[in-house]
């Protein structure tokens, strides 16, 4: 099954026009991850809007999305290692490759499980959803995009596609309780200098002061020696 939707993918890539593949080629490469950084800065930008509370859990979140990226790619390069399975264009012929490097086959030994791209892509989208749900639907649809392009230019399998959702997405849950623990006094911290504090929230919007509760005031002599006689 898992070649079988490998061809048909890959197949609508021999009948689309040249111009399409080019277009997808780029999308799937370079595109797509291009976006989700984008819609990762666009979300920040309102982050800083929000209620100091709110910014500073939201910032934390948007912090830990290329963090827990950076953490998946890292913890792919065992894993291709150790499951060790070729790219599919070394093992199948008549794949339309829309790469030229890898369709060369010269030199390029890499693996195909899973697919760091759509690892990448998945864990952004994730850590979006965890900072801003809005955001975070569109960049898990920016991801299966990511994936239905690695398949499409005949780079990866379905199931590598599939694994890699699996694995940027419990690097983002799993460690979110830790990260978001350690990262958000160090937002706090931020928000709370001056220098630094506008990464936090929009220019002009001050953080809230201490409120000072009104102090009695105390009546002059000849009105207290007044009262006083009345209380008399």
């Amino acid at each position: 099954m898992d070649v079988s939707l490998l061809y048909e993918i890959n197949g609508a890539a021999r009948h689309a026009p040249a111009w399409l593949d080019r277009v997808v080629s780029l999308v799937g490469e370079y595109g797509i991850l291009l976006a989700l950084v984008l819609l990762v800065l666009w979300c920040w930008h309102g982050a800083r809007r929000q209620e100091e509370a709110v910014a500073v859990e939201s910032i934390a979140a948007l912090v830990w999305a290329p963090l827990a990226a950076g953490l998946a790619l890292l913890v792919n390069v065992p894993l291709r290692e150790f499951v060790g399975r070729p790219r599919p264009f070394m093992q199948h012929e008549g794949l339309q490759v829309l790469d030229p490097g890898f369709g060369s086959g010269l030199g390029h030994t890499e693996f195909s499980f899973v697919s760091g791209h759509s690892t990448l892509a998945m864990a952004l989208g994730v850590g979006l959803f965890v900072a801003n749900r809005r955001f975070g639907l569109l960049g898990i649809g920016l991801a299966f995009a990511e994936g239905l392009c690695r398949v499409y230019m005949g780079l990866h399998y379905p199931t590598d596609v599939i694994g890699a959702f699996a694995l940027g997405t419990a690097v983002v849950l799993l460690l979110a309780p830790l990260a978001m623990a350690a990262l958000n006094p160090a937002v706090r911290a931020v928000a709370r200098s001056r220098r630094a504090g506008r990464l936090v929230r929009a220019k002009g919007r001050a953080l809230p002061l201490p409120v000072d509760l009104p102090q009695a005031q105390t009546p002059p002599a000849g009105q207290r020696t007044h009262e006083s006689d009345l209380a008399a």
